[in-house]
């Protein structure tokens, strides 16, 4: 047996050696240098893949029929249950840095289904799969070209089916990522609406308009992209489209009835193949506000603004969703709705999730919201509060492949925003995380993991630009988009190539210290962060009090401090401590500690228990 590194990157003291930031080149720098981006130090823009199209096969009849023969008897012979979401632990697997089969730097389906019992024995619920579609990969497969076919990157249809069923055989749920708000520019539509010019039925479906100024020369209006810089690009006969992301990911018109008829096809394509739900990407943005106004102001390309515009959050979305929700009802299997909805406020969040609509949102004032008790205490009463009257549970979520991790947020000071490029202080961020996620893990609703966060991984803010592919990054001229310090591929193994995550290099580089961050630096190993969540997830099961209910019983608790109780009838109850100081405070013992997220034993003296500094710990009352 190889021996492990000591100590693990994954458990408290260990550490990571920061990055030399200003060092030029990833041999200085210290990373495992992945494909480079051909023509990457001339380029304004990350090179985009040659688009490959492959021929749909006509029907999936002998895949649709042996999943529909076979979903039945997974069901019976899984833990798949009624409401399964609504206390559910969620997996995001960003699928290009999961796990790669075949050595050619990417993850694919294959990887992925080959690693579904390491997640099983994890214990989550279920796997949220980040877009494996037919792409040019200008955006991460967020820019789609075929919306029924898996890129080859990824693998095929039947790989496709093959990790659907396998995860039901394990008793996992699989939620796809679905992206209605925009395609990619070489989406069959998009190419012949350039091809038939001004006024054709094709350029209908998207937003086409003439240009303002004496020629045309100026944008029809003055939104922003999200990712910098206008929101209109001009195409050669003169008009201008819309995009409120990348140039190469023009918006849908949804008020026209052909992409809503496309939707709903690929929406039962998928529930047919047997998917379990689908995320919605920017499900906020479909509609428009009706003339296409002006926002009248520069402040307007964040994401979570706090004041209403007329590109985002308009009301025409929800008859969308309610037509959504009725297509999913048609299904057996209890399949759900989730969005991703960007929105002012909790209140504003919860018409998406209405008895009609979506099951779920995610919690995005949650993520943005400080290591700060008081912080946290006002967005967990409001959360609940708001989702409460429409009968939704709440989601948690900390991290997800859009934000720097949370264990480097932590390390930062606060109101820096929710994209860093500061290491910040390590050792503190990945405690801090470490008691974010017991917090997190301990309220009532649905919890989201994203990818690597069980292992304690940081971001890696300091990849040399050369390295990056975030379009955002290069609109930016590198002041924004610092999305794939969360992306760098995940290690399995303490060394190789690229720590087990394929058989060569990633396509993007990880940094020389990634294999003590690794699952099998931290496999068994007691206290280390892996071992954590597991524990965590086992208890979480275990515990009714645990993620069932919609309300938490707060407890008086000194500053900086939360304490909650949790009710599992009449005989146990559950407490929840989060000291978010960095002092140790003495409070209350609130019964038989379950665990805690250092590893540290609880001193308890005259019925008061020391807490360490930022340290979560769970306790059992019976």
């Amino acid at each position: 047996m190889r021996p492990r590194p000591a100590p693990a990157a994954g458990v408290p003291g260990a550490g990571r050696a920061s990055g030399g930031a200003d060092v030029a080149g990833a041999a200085c720098w210290g990373l495992r240098a992945g494909p480079p981006r051909p023509g990457a130090a001339a380029e304004k823009s990350p090179a985009r893949r040659p688009h490959r199209l492959v021929a749909r096969p006509y029907v999936l009849k002998d895949v649709m029929s042996k999943h529909s023969a076979d979903r039945s008897q997974s069901a019976t012979n899984s833990t798949l249950r009624h409401g399964w979401w609504r206390d559910a632990v969620i997996y995001q697997i960003y699928p290009r840095s999961f796990a790669d089969s075949n050595a050619d730097g990417m993850g694919d389906l294959e990887g992925i289904r080959a690693r579904l019992g390491y997640l099983r024995d994890l214990g989550v619920d279920a796997v949220w799969l980040s877009p494996f579609y037919a792409s040019p990969q200008a955006d991460a497969g967020y820019d789609v070209a075929d919306y029924r076919t898996v890129d080859p990157m990824f693998g095929s249809l039947r790989d496709a089916d093959a990790l659907v069923r396998r995860s039901h055989e394990l008793g996992l749920r699989v939620i796809v990522d679905l992206v209605p708000n925009h395609s990619s520019d070489k989406h069959d539509w998009f190419r012949r609406a350039l091809e038939e010019g001004p006024g054709s039925p094709m350029r209908e479906r998207y937003w086409f308009r003439d240009g303002r100024g004496r020629d045309g020369e100026l944008p029809p209006n003055d939104w922003e992209s999200v990712f910098g810089g206008s929101a209109w690009s001009r195409v050669p006969d003169g008009q201008w489209y819309l995009h409120l992301f990348a140039a190469e990911q023009p918006d849908f018109n949804w008020e026209h009835p052909a992409v809503a008829d496309e939707f709903r096809t690929v929406l039962r394509f998928w529930l047919d193949i047997g998917v379990d739900g689908f995320r919605v990407d920017v499900a906020h943005g479909l509609v428009k506000a009706h003339g296409l106004p002006d926002v009248g102001s520069k402040d307007q390309v964040s994401m979570l603004g706090n004041k209403p515009m007329p590109f985002f959050d308009q009301e025409g979305v929800h008859e969308i969703y309610r037509g959504w929700r009725r297509i999913l009802e048609e299904y057996s299997g209890d399949r759900v709705l989730v969005a991703e909805a960007w929105t002012p406020s909790v209140e504003r969040t919860a018409l998406y999730v209405r008895p009609d609509e979506m099951h779920q949102a995610f919690n995005f004032q949650y993520l943005t919201t400080y290591w700060d008790a008081a912080e946290l205490r006002e967005i967990i009463d409001l959360s609940l509060g708001s989702m409460r009257p429409v009968g939704a549970t709440t989601t948690w979520v900390l991290s997800n492949h859009d934000v720097t991790r949370h264990s480097t947020r932590y390390a930062n000071p606060p109101g820096l925003g929710v994209q860093l490029r500061t290491a910040g202080d390590v050792e503190l961020g990945f405690r801090r995380a470490r008691a974010a996620s017991l917090l997190m893990l301990a309220l009532p609703g649905s919890a989201y993991v994203y990818q690597g966060e069980e292992l304690g991984l940081p971001d890696v803010v300091d990849l040399p630009d050369e390295a990056r592919q975030d379009p955002s990054f290069f609109r930016a001229d590198g002041q924004e988009g610092f999305r794939d310090g969360c992306r760098v591929p995940l290690p399995w193994t303490v060394d190789g190539p690229s720590y087990g995550f394929g058989a060569g290099a990633g396509w993007l580089p990880q940094p020389s210290d990634w294999g003590k961050f690794s699952v099998q630096a931290q496999n068994g190993v007691p206290g280390s962060t892996l071992e954590l969540y597991r524990t965590a997830l086992r208890l979480r099961k275990e515990h009714p009090a645990l993620g069932a209910g919609d309300s938490v019983q707060w407890l008086e608790s000194p500053a900086g401090v939360l304490i909650f109780r949790r009710l599992a009838g009449p005989r146990e109850a559950f407490v929840c401590t989060a000291n978010t100081t960095g002092a140790p405070v003495r409070v209350p013992a609130e019964g038989e500690v379950l665990l805690t997220s250092d590893g540290s034993e609880i001193a308890v003296a005259d019925g008061l228990a020391e807490i360490p500094a930022d340290v979560t710990v769970w306790w059992t009352q019976r």
